[in-house]
């Protein structure tokens, strides 16, 4: 026989329901509300479209034939080869699509650059559907930001945040236009704040997990108090689509271009004038340092605000005006920000010891970028303790790769140095942090290496220097 439930059951599965609707409710109650975000800032989201005027190629006519001037084959001709008497090729009107958001009421609205450069025209498209053709103010190429303007007066303004207060793992909202899909929103949280993008020296992008799709570019990215914090931009994928990571210029750099741009038409950065690369643990360990850290110098370009301060290669950059660097990606950004003409500390690494240097900050020219030397193998030294063989290097190979001196790699045998990556063709330039000047003083510093330790390497493959780290065994193989 079924025993039924007592009054006392009945009351606890209710008690129990009541709780599971409460912890519910709360739990929901937890979750952010954007509808008042996106009534108030909506109306400042804009949609661009852009018309470019492309050459169309045309099939070229054999030598010698002359389209029919009369008959059913002249305008057949006369479409795919073009009309001779109008001359040039024909033009069609590439279109795009993307995102903006108007930064003061007279009509100043950002947007990404690849939006608009090169566009023959830009319409701005409201949500209340009116449009307005727009005029380009200015690019900036190395932050991927454009300033456009319209002839409007009283319009809705975006919110501009402050990146000081942008945390990881706080709730954000992106709206915009993917795919032409007006006033589209999409939210999720700040994944990462500073990503270095290997295309990106100068943008420390704020990384998120919001929906981002084409057409989403240029567009604003809020915080839960609808302030804009960062402009769409780039998504990493593989197929084309979101994938889970979307970035977003901070609206700090956006704002400085803009300032920039009004000004004077072009953005200036800041120079410094080193090629850096990041400290691995063995390099760490061959500098003297306990972890890896900072941006190793691996070269200093001649002339340059670095030179003029006393940088020299070998130096890692920990500190720049008092903020840490913690990887060589980090120095960029910090140096582009830095104003031109100013005083700035740099605080080395060198040889063990810290120093501070002061160093007056230079304009980036046009055509030097502040990049990372990319990392590579290792070179083996002469001996057995490396398994090198050197030869000394030519004076037209100096005069190349404008190097005073070094040594160049004609072997590698089994060894420390091809355990390092050392390629034949490799120039050494340094050996633990001592100048080679030709192929007996190398061997010297070859036998004197400290066995059981690293001991860094610079290098010279192809233009580019970079720093390795070779491990020295205890005992001779």
């Amino acid at each position: 026989m079924t025993r039924g439930f007592s009054a006392r059951h009945w009351l606890s599965a209710w008690l129990v329901a009541c709780g599971l609707l409460v912890s519910g409710l709360a739990s929901a109650a937890e979750l952010p509300d954007f509808t008042e975000l996106v009534k108030e800032s909506s109306p400042a989201v804009v949609n661009i479209s852009t018309t470019q005027k492309v050459e169309r190629s045309r099939p070229q006519l054999p030598p010698g034939f002359e389209i029919p001037e009369e008959g059913p084959w002249q305008d057949f001709f006369r479409h795919f080869f073009g009309d001779p008497e109008n001359g040039g090729p024909r033009q069609r009107e590439a279109r795009s699509l993307g995102s903006g958001f108007v930064i003061s009421e007279d009509g100043y609205i950002l947007t990404n650059g690849h939006v608009v450069e090169e566009a023959d025209e830009i319409i701005v498209r409201f949500r209340d559907r009116k449009e307005f053709q727009a005029e380009l103010i200015g690019v900036d190429p190395r932050s991927d930001v454009a300033l456009i303007k319209v002839d409007a007066e009283g319009l809705p303004t975006a919110k501009i945040g402050e990146m000081e207060d942008v945390e990881v793992g706080q709730w954000v909202a992106a709206i915009g236009s993917p795919f032409g899909f007006d006033q589209s929103v999409s939210v999720g949280v700040v994944s990462a704040l500073g990503r270095s993008l290997p295309s990106e020296t100068y943008v420390p992008f704020i990384q998120s997990d919001v929906a981002i799709n084409p057409g989403n570019s240029g567009g604003p990215l809020f915080n839960l108090d609808g302030e804009v914090i960062g402009i769409n931009s780039q998504i990493f994928s593989r197929t084309g689509g979101y994938m889970g990571l979307s970035f977003a210029i901070p609206v700090d750099v956006a704002m400085n271009v803009v300032e920039q741009l009004k000004e004077k038409g072009y953005v200036s950065r800041g120079w410094l004038g080193v090629l850096i690369q990041d400290v691995t643990r063995d390099l760490a360990e061959s500098f003297g340092m306990k972890k890896p850290a900072g941006a190793l110098v691996a070269k200093v370009v001649p002339d340059s605000p670095a030179e003029e301060a006393g940088l020299q290669v070998g130096d890692v950059i920990v500190r720049f005006n008092g903020e840490r660097v913690h990887s060589s990606s980090d120095l960029p950004p910090l140096v582009g920000a830095t104003e031109v003409g100013s005083a700035a500390e740099v605080e080395v690494i060198r040889e063990g010891d810290r120093e501070r240097l002061e160093v007056t900050i230079g304009e980036l020219p046009e055509e030097a970028e502040m990049a990372h030397a990319q990392r590579s193998q290792q070179q083996p030294e002469s001996g057995r303790k490396l398994g090198l063989v050197v030869d000394p290097l030519g004076a037209k190979q100096k005069e190349e790769l404008e190097l005073e001196n070094g040594v160049q790699v004609k072997e590698v045998q089994p060894g420390p140095a091809r355990s390092a990556g050392v390629r034949p063709g490799d120039v050494i330039v340094k050996l633990n942090n001592e100048d080679v000047t030709g192929v007996q003083q190398f061997e010297q510093i070859v036998k004197d290496l400290p066995r059981g330790k690293s001991v860094p390497m610079l290098i010279q493959r192809g233009s580019g220097p970079m720093f390795l780290a070779v491990r020295i065994p205890e005992e001779e193989e």
